[in-house]
């Protein structure tokens, strides 16, 4: 299935049909991706990235960019760059419609004057400390704070001086007069404004009060004339504030429509997790292929289409959920199964002396690119009289259902020949078996024999005096637990084998040219991404995903249960 298989049905697509249907924004559809600029985005964020430019796209509107970039101590423009490279290489674009909410702090300062003038707002004293105290719980109402009833005049001069710097941080707020016995917590008389004399990555030092995240987002949403403002569903509860500001403001009122966000096991997609991942070391960065963000992902070798494909299957609901890894990992193997070029790569390398093969004589094996696709054509590979393959490939005492090489066994060579063992050669010490020696029947060039006889295997290999050394990063899931976010203590089951890193890995020489984020199939070993940091001549693969789909086991195993 690829991205344009079908056309995706869900609540919120009903909703914007009705509205066009009713007219209710005059046809038009207009969303935004608002993230804020605070770490680099994840899976979770590409979700809704492809939710909100698709719908733009499918209905024949518009989607922004903007930045929610209200709160200067975590922000940086790092991050801005960062998530602009993420959305492009998703495949959208938003045709010079990237706004900040930095851009509206002046409307935002004048709509806060407009309440207080209005009596809805009013300069707050209490601590931190005080104010959750105050706020009450989800039994007990709230209580009212002792400034809640100052004038009008007081209230806007507090507020001008809270602007002007005059007030430590944390020592003051402007808060909105609604009802603190109100059943909903978020009503009852929220922060607008809070004081932060921290110097903003944009506008610098002009400001030292920055509006709240529920004050800005609707007030942003209704300059920028958003028909439908898609939230996740944690803003369910604030939809009301949502609605009370712009009612209150007497603004242009756009529709807040809430979804469950992206939940994936064996992975946290908390940023405040993700943070303390990179902070702490148990991590390379936020590119680090074992990271569910999009830089990570991208460094491993997952591909826009494999993300976007998933975003499509998982749907939108309304209820919270976790969608297994394998899932999106299936995603990814059925999109470079058809792209990926196969090429041959040996990871923990076995010598191989083919007794009767010529010495001086070097054969040109032709190969094929990628079987589901044609025009990818084919290569050609060296063949020699000395070769390397898989450790794992031979066992001098095998079991019963071990059909690879052992002691006088034939085995077919991928392309080439079959071989047989003859002899083996052992560490007198050790015991590790340290070279094989075998013959090749000439006749069967091309992995077939005239005489019909059948093999019951297929090896890969590459020449050993042709390869390539290359070093290869083998990744398995971060976590050993499906919900590690269900742990107060989800560091406790990082997984340490999520990183292994084999050095001295052979691959075919043409490989050699290989780029940064170029992306092969190892035969028989899964997808691997050429990774940024080969540098001097060193290639250094990732492992983006094994063959075996567990994805496809999952589903034959529900099928057999029903």
């Amino acid at each position: 299935m690829d991205d344009n298989s079908y056309k995706p049905s869900d609540f919120i697509r009903e909703i914007i049909k009705e509205d066009l249907k009713t007219n209710r924004y005059g046809g038009h559809v207009h969303t935004r991706f608002p993230p804020e600029p605070n770490g680099y985005l994840h899976i979770g964020h590409a979700k809704s990235i492809c939710l909100n430019f698709g719908i733009a796209e499918e209905f024949k509107g518009l989607c922004n960019l903007r930045f929610d970039d209200t709160n200067p101590t975590k922000e940086e423009a790092e991050y801005v760059e960062s998530i602009k490279e993420d959305v492009k290489w998703l495949g959208f674009d938003w045709d010079g419609r990237e706004f900040y909410a930095s851009d509206y702090f002046e409307q935002m300062y004048q709509y806060a004057i407009q309440l207080i003038k209005d009596g809805k707002a009013y300069v707050c004293d209490l601590s931190s400390d005080e104010l959750r105290e105050y706020r009450g719980t989800l039994t007990i109402p709230g209580k009212e704070s002792p400034y809640r009833n100052r004038s009008v005049e007081e209230n806007l001069y507090l507020f001008e001086r809270m602007r002007t710097g005059e007030f430590e941080d944390g020592s003051r707020t402007l808060r909105a007069k609604i009802d603190m016995s109100s059943g909903n917590i978020n009503m009852r008389d929220p922060v607008i404004y809070r004081i932060l004399d921290t110097e903003h990555h944009r506008t610098g030092n002009k400001w030292c009060i920055y509006p709240m995240y529920d004050f800005a987002h609707c007030i942003s949403d209704s300059i920028e004339k958003i028909t439908h403002s898609i939230c996740t569903l944690e803003f369910e509860d604030h939809r009301p504030l949502y609605d009370w500001f712009l009612d209150q403001l007497n603004l242009y009122h756009p529709r807040q429509i809430e979804f469950a966000r992206l939940n994936i096991s064996h992975t946290v997609l908390s940023k405040r997790k993700l943070v303390e991942l990179v902070e702490k070391g148990y991590v390379r960065g936020w590119d680090d292929p074992r990271m569910p963000t999009i830089a990570g992902m991208r460094r491993r070798g997952y591909t826009p289409e494999s993300i976007r494909n998933f975003s499509q299957r998982i749907g939108v609901a309304k209820r919270e959920s976790i969608v297994d890894v394998a899932l999106l990992e299936h995603c990814l193997r059925e999109d470079l199964n058809k792209r990926a070029p196969r090429v041959m790569a040996v990871l923990r390398p076995l010598r191989v002396v083919i007794e009767n093969y010529p010495e001086d004589l070097v054969e040109e094996i032709e190969a094929i690119n990628n079987p589901e696709d044609p025009s990818m054509g084919t290569r050609r590979i060296p063949f020699s009289k000395y070769i390397y393959i898989e450790k794992e490939d031979f066992m001098e005492h095998p079991p019963e259902k071990f059909f690879r090489l052992a002691p006088g066994r034939e085995v077919r060579l991928r392309y080439a020949y079959f071989i047989k063992c003859i002899g083996v050669v052992k560490d007198e010490k050790t015991g590790e078996v340290l070279e094989l020696h075998c013959t090749y029947d000439p006749a069967t060039k091309g992995g077939n024999a005239p005489d019909g006889r059948k093999v019951k295997a297929t090896l890969h290999w590459v020449s050993a005096p042709h390869s390539i050394e290359v070093e290869v990063h083998l990744y398995e899931h971060l976590f050993t637990v499906p919900n590690p976010g269900d742990y107060e203590d989800f560091m406790a089951y990082i997984n340490p084998q999520s990183l292994q890193v084999l050095n001295s890995c052979k691959v075919e020489p043409n490989l050699l040219n290989a780029k940064s984020g170029e992306i092969f199939q190892f035969e028989r070993l899964g997808y691997f991404c050429v990774d940024p940091d080969s540098r001097n001549g060193k290639l250094v693969f990732n492992r983006t995903a094994t063959l075996k789909d567990e994805w496809t086991n999952i589903m034959k195993r529900q099928k057999k249960d029903k």
